[in-house]
């Protein structure tokens, strides 16, 4: 859902859609547009770069992804996987509008960004909750979007992880200074144990993108009952 952007305010609320019971997930995706939401987040796990093994989904539940939204729909695709510098094609031919690249897992961000933004894709990069701002800064005059991890990718009962307050707002430091001087508009994103309780402690961070998994499709309410909760807490 789309909120008007303001100081610390979350402007994109985007469902992590690994959290659906994929038997339905065609009436998950529309109920969450019929909620307002209009940003997919897709996590892709190859079972080889997380740390618990897990395989996700690939390009052809994307594919259907995109077809069962149409074009209007925001898609990113979360790459946890080891080979994104030879993959990126195929979820670009996918349908999907964002590719988001572990800075771990990939030997030169230089040249996926440049391939990526020569395929009409935005291109993003992400790190993990230990590894430091610096590595990905170097890159952010390029990139369209910035993805701090607030879980480590793959490791299941994991609570959110405040300590990467600081380098979200070193992000948003950096970002604020690239666009006063007339750069790219850069996005920050976060993810990982996001829920109502705190997302107006990550709003106040600066974040522009909240993904939320467990927050918004869960047995306890709709996805639009979810969100007005996420959104009462951040006072919209």
């Amino acid at each position: 859902m789309r909120v008007a952007r303001c100081e610390g305010s979350i402007v994109e609320v985007a469902p992590s859609i690994l959290t659906a019971d994929f038997a339905r997930l065609g009436e998950t995706l529309e109920e969450a547009v019929e909620a307002g939401i209009n940003w997919m987040h897709m996590d892709v796990m190859d079972g080889n770069w997380v740390v618990n093994k897990t395989i996700t989904f690939g390009p052809a539940l994307i594919r259907s992804v995109r077809d069962r939204l149409g074009p209007d729909v925001f898609i990113d695709c979360h790459l946890m996987i080891t080979n994104a510098e030879d993959s990126w094609s195929q979820y670009v031919d996918a349908g999907v509008d964002l590719v988001i690249a572990h800075i771990e897992a990939v030997d030169d961000p230089a040249s996926l960004i440049t391939n990526l933004h020569a395929a009409d894709c935005q291109a993003g990069l992400v790190l993990n909750p230990d590894t430091p701002a610096e590595a990905i800064l170097p890159y952010l005059a390029d990139l369209d979007l910035v993805l701090v991890m607030s879980v480590i990718p793959g490791k299941g009962g994991q609570s959110f992880m405040p300590e990467v307050e600081n380098t979200t707002r070193a992000f948003r430091a950096a970002i604020d200074a690239q666009i006063a001087g007339g750069g790219r508009q850069t996005k920050l994103m976060i993810d990982g144990g996001i829920k109502d309780h705190n997302s107006a402690m990550v709003a106040e961070w600066g974040i522009d993108v909240a993904v939320v998994g467990s927050g918004l499709i869960n047995d306890r309410g709709t996805i639009a009952e979810n969100l007005a909760a996420i959104n009462s807490a951040l006072g919209h």
